[in-house]
């Protein structure tokens, strides 16, 4: 018995060394070393500046190189054109290995989910995301701005203030009223039990990302793991009641919920997107209550802190550049004249000057700096086949910056999405939002809230920022954030 062991384990070894690790080690990186693989090069380093280590890595080795978390290959890649082989391609939809710690709380929802369920529910929740439900939540980007307004009101003293706080909490009001239908009052209320779970556990799934060491039985007896646990028992517990409750509310009503919906004032309610869930489920036959779940905290998770990172980098660069910050005013008071805020699609879509400022935030610092899959087939790539089930770290950062496609592509100028300067760009140099298959569902509800929160805030006040942008520190907590947040000096317009 043992013998058959040891010769299995023999014949495994040998077969994973000629069709994995002589394959992977023809690529470029750092050297592999036993149970570390080269993760060794991020020991030691401080949180704040893993982000520019990883960065390190693509200017040493890129566009294409291999690293072994753990035992575990991956490559990388910085070339769109290489990217564009694998989003494009409905093969290689499933998310890297590392999205497996997020199952406990996020299931099998759009994000994690592959192969036919995923397909299934991609189908059933794109409708969700229609034009008219865009339109239909117009009303809270408004009413969330305007409050926003009157706090960043109170902060226009000519001192620095750290706004970042502010524009999360905002998005996060959103996100629970679009998402869900509830209001957590964020912006007034911060000592909110589901918003620091949401916090902490974001915090956690990092912390597990870079220790693949760590086994879940380990990590359940961890004071990490205890901490998980209790994370995952608020954020269910919240989503099942708010589940819970509504579908009381629509049984009681004898109706499923409908954008026609009416208070008794006659005045046109706005579903959220679990109103359209549980419409689309009907009644527990296509979506069970679990599948609702899943996509609901996958809504809020993807939802408010990428729209959060995304506003903060705008708003610092455009502190930092103020001849833009001008440009960016004039086409907003040309477009809303007195009023505060924008408060239809119409005048979202005017504000097109806007959107090539926001692109160009997106471009130098994307939500989401890299996304991993796992390949279901042998590859080739240039000069290197790639073996299956290799894990592939598709960099968007170092895409977005490649020299190839943008001219001086440090530096920010939003004149690089005007039209006439876009148009013949290859499809797959400038993907924030992802893109082929798997691109981001939310991606125009994102652009819609963006715009109405920065274009409220740039026609309210004049924003200086404190920071140089050489000088902001990147992090990395899954989303590309400002490591000191969002330091401004306010002052008021009007």
């Amino acid at each position: 018995m043992e013998k058959r062991c040891l010769l299995w384990y023999l014949f495994s070894y040998y077969k994973w060394r000629r069709d994995v690790y002589y394959l992977m080690e023809k690529l470029p990186g750092d050297p592999r070393y036993p149970i570390v693989g080269t993760d060794y090069t991020f020991i030691g380093v401080p949180k704040e500046e893993l982000f520019n280590a990883f960065i390190g890595s693509i200017k040493k080795y890129g566009p294409t190189f291999r690293t072994w978390n753990g035992s575990n290959h991956e490559l990388h890649l910085t070339k769109p054109e290489h990217l564009e082989l694998i989003m494009n391609n409905s093969i290689h939809i499933t998310k890297g290995y590392q999205y497996e710690i997020l199952y406990p709380w996020l299931g099998q929802g759009l994000l994690t989910s592959d192969g036919a369920r995923w397909f299934q529910h991609r189908k059933l929740i794109t409708p969700t995301f229609h034009f008219k439900i865009l339109e239909n939540f117009m009303n809270v980007f408004v009413e969330k701005s305007e409050i926003l307004l009157k706090i960043l009101d109170a902060k226009a003293d000519g001192s620095v203030h750290n706004v970042h706080s502010d524009i999360t909490h905002c998005a996060l009001d959103i996100i629970c009223e679009t998402a869900m239908g509830v209001n957590v009052n964020a912006m007034s209320n911060d000592d909110n039990e589901y918003i620091k779970a949401i916090y902490d556990i974001s915090e956690l799934f990092v912390w597990r990302a870079v220790r693949p060491y760590i086994s879940d039985f380990v990590f359940q007896y961890l004071k990490k793991g205890r901490r998980f646990r209790e994370d995952l028992e608020i954020l269910h517990g919240f989503t099942n009641k708010v589940i819970s409750d509504r579908k009381k509310i629509l049984e009681k009503k004898g109706r499923k919920a409908d954008t026609s919906d009416k208070d008794d004032l006659g005045i046109k309610k706005r579903s959220s997107f679990l109103d359209l869930l549980l419409e689309a489920s009907d009644g527990g036959r296509v979506l069970s209550d679990t599948d609702i779940r899943e996509e609901v905290d996958t809504f809020m998770f993807e939802g408010h802190d990428t729209t959060t990172a995304g506003m903060s980098w705008t708003l610092l660069l455009l502190g930092n550049n103020p001849e833009i910050q001008e440009k960016v005013f004039e086409e907003v008071r040309n477009v809303l004249q007195d009023k505060p805020t924008p408060t239809s699609l119409n005048e979202l879509h005017e504000l097109k000057y806007l959107e090539c400022v926001i692109k160009e935030s997106l471009r130098l610092y994307p939500s989401v700096p890299f996304i991993m899959r796992r390949i279901k087939q042998d590859i080739q790539i240039d000069d290197y086949k790639i073996p299956e089930n290799v894990q592939i770290i598709l960099h968007i950062y170092g895409v977005h910056r490649n020299p190839e496609h943008y001219v001086n592509p440090d530096k920010f100028d939003p004149d690089r999405f005007l039209p006439e300067n876009s148009a013949k760009r290859h499809p797959y140099a400038f993907i924030p939002f992802s893109a082929g298959p798997r691109n981001c569902i939310g991606q125009k509800f994102a652009m819609y809230e963006e715009k109405t929160i920065l274009a409220s805030i740039v026609n309210r006040f004049k924003l200086t920022a404190v920071e140089s942008m050489d000088n902001i520190k990147l992090t990395s907590d899954i989303i590309l954030r400002p490591a000191n947040g969002v330091l401004v000096k306010l002052e008021k317009r009007m």
